[in-house]
């Protein structure tokens, strides 16, 4: 273990481009943290091996879309030189310490997780049957928390319950077989709005199945197509003189996760800030149109700077593939040091440590008896 050393392990699973629910989730408080000067080391890795439970039958999908992860990581200000961007599959040790942990759990504890209980149902596994691998990606994902030594994971709060069970399986770990692994904590994002970004057509959850996402790589017509065309805004405000809810108006959580004063004094200076402009919209006289209008002004100036990036690095995608390899080279001489350091902890490191104990070695020093 590394004393009291802070460290972050964040990632995503490689099923598509990611999306504006993605950056206000994680993506835009990832660069903050690594810019912050406060971690000793920041690992994301790419769970293409969690991205195959539910994707077993097309590997393509998953194949196709770590380069683009890459890409996205890297447009909104992700620096190689101070994160460690790597791939599940790539990290041996990962699947050794999911084999071990799976010994520490019950298959009645992973039922009883409310996260799995709810990603069996959005993926009718109830009806289809449940894949082994994606009834036990828990364990995993303990695996991959463990190996890097995290003591921070930025999670959303869907995600806690993995966390708590993360802990579970460190502190049944350690009480059998000593004190070898962290106990790491979660983090969530600090803005209620930011921990989920709804869908365009306010749903819980943006979704490329739904057709309700804004991703980071849209074009400007993508965009306004999305906002003017499908996002949903208050059903009863039917004039502009009605007045207006701001509560389930995806407009105006889309707003209260991106927009600052300066927005307003660039784009819409009738209104000091947003409170400003929520309450001329409650009590009427607002209309929708130019709410979403000053919405997409919003969402280009924060999708620009991150097209723009990504551009660049798509022209230069030998370089994207030299990042990855140099990030999984770092993150595997890590994760195979906290496989070393549990194999001595479990007695099962049988070619360093040559002695025998327990009843074979009594055997051995008294073959009479």
């Amino acid at each position: 273990m590394e004393g009291n050393r802070k460290i972050i392990l964040t990632g995503d699973r490689p099923t598509g481009r990611l999306h504006l629910g993605h950056y206000v989730g994680s993506l835009k408080r990832r660069v903050e943290l690594q810019n912050s000067g406060e971690y000793d080391d920041i690992n994301i890795l790419i769970a293409d091996d969690q991205a195959l439970t539910d994707n077993a039958d097309n590997p393509g999908k998953i194949r196709d879309n770590i380069i683009n992860v890459v890409l996205d990581y890297l447009s909104v200000g992700l620096d190689p030189d101070k994160v460690t961007i790597c791939v599940q599959s790539a990290l041996p040790a990962l699947h050794s310490l999911t084999f071990y942990y799976m010994n520490l759990v019950t298959t009645a504890r992973v039922s009883r997780n409310p996260t799995v209980k709810s990603e069996i149902q959005m993926r009718g596994f109830a009806d289809e049957g449940l894949p082994v691998g994606f009834f036990c990606y828990p364990i995993s994902q303990a695996a991959d928390i463990t190996a890097f030594d995290a003591t921070v994971v930025p999670v959303g709060e869907d995600q806690l319950p993995m966390i708590e069970q993360t802990r579970e399986i460190v502190e049944k770990f350690n009480k059998t077989y000593g004190d070898t692994l962290v106990l790491p904590k979660a983090m969530i994002p600090e803005n209620e709005t930011q921990r989920r970004l709804p869908g365009v057509d306010g749903k819980a959850k943006m979704s490329k199945s739904l057709g309700n996402c804004i991703y980071l790589s849209d074009t400007p017509k993508t965009v306004k197509k999305q906002v003017n065309g499908k996002m949903f805004t208050d059903p009863q405000h039917l004039r502009i003189e009605d007045p207006g809810h701001i509560e389930g108006n995806v407009v105006f959580a889309y707003l209260d996760a991106l927009c600052t004063d300066d927005h307003f004094r660039e784009y819409l200076p009738d209104y000091a800030n947003l409170d400003e402009m929520k309450e001329h919209y409650m009590r009427g006289g607002l209309g929708d149109g130019v709410c979403k209008k000053f919405l997409i002004s919003v969402l280009e100036e924060t999708l620009s700077p991150i097209r723009v990036n990504r551009e660049k690095w798509s022209a230069n995608i030998g370089d994207v593939y030299d990042i990855l390899a140099d990030g999984i080279n770092r993150a595997r001489k890590k994760t195979d040091a906290t496989l070393a350091r549990v194999q001595r902890a479990m007695r099962i490191n049988y070619f360093e440590d040559r002695s025998i104990t327990g009843e074979w070695e009594k055997m051995l020093k008294n073959p009479a008896e």
